[in-house]
């Protein structure tokens, strides 16, 4: 054997060498990349019924907004209708209401001055003899 043809197994299995400490790393390489493979399906496979239930939440907020919608436009025509009420009671008892109050509170108070005016003056106490 020539000098030559051992330089080259030297070589060789020194190729050999670095090839399986290379394959080392890539074989775990792959592994990792497996889990990693495994576990991004089991992620899509978990968040498809996290949507799907989404959805029916979604779904159930707009029938529930929709309703919340049809109460408040019925409050809303109860307002105006209790406004309009308001104002047609104002307009139509409200100045009469008004004008028999001050009638009322002036007779009495005329009623109250013709007392004072006719009543006897009031008797001196004892009490206030005294003092």
């Amino acid at each position: 054997m020539s000098v030559g043809q051992i330089a080259a197994l030297i070589a060789a299995g020194a190729f050999v060498i670095l090839v399986v400490l290379l394959a080392i790393p890539l074989i775990k390489l792959g592994r990792t990349l497996d889990e990693a493979t495994i576990a991004i399906r089991k992620t899509h496979e978990g968040t498809e019924p996290l949507l799907s239930d989404a959805g029916v939440t979604l779904t159930t907020v707009n029938t529930q907004l929709g309703r919340v919608d049809g109460v408040t436009a019925s409050a809303q025509a109860v307002a105006a209708n209790t406004k309009a009420l308001s104002t047609l009671f104002t307009a139509t008892l409200g100045g009469p209401l008004v004008k028999v109050a001050a009638l009322s509170y002036g007779l009495r108070k005329a009623q109250q001055a013709r007392r004072l005016k006719n009543a006897p003056p009031p008797k001196k106490s004892k009490r206030s003899a005294r003092a």
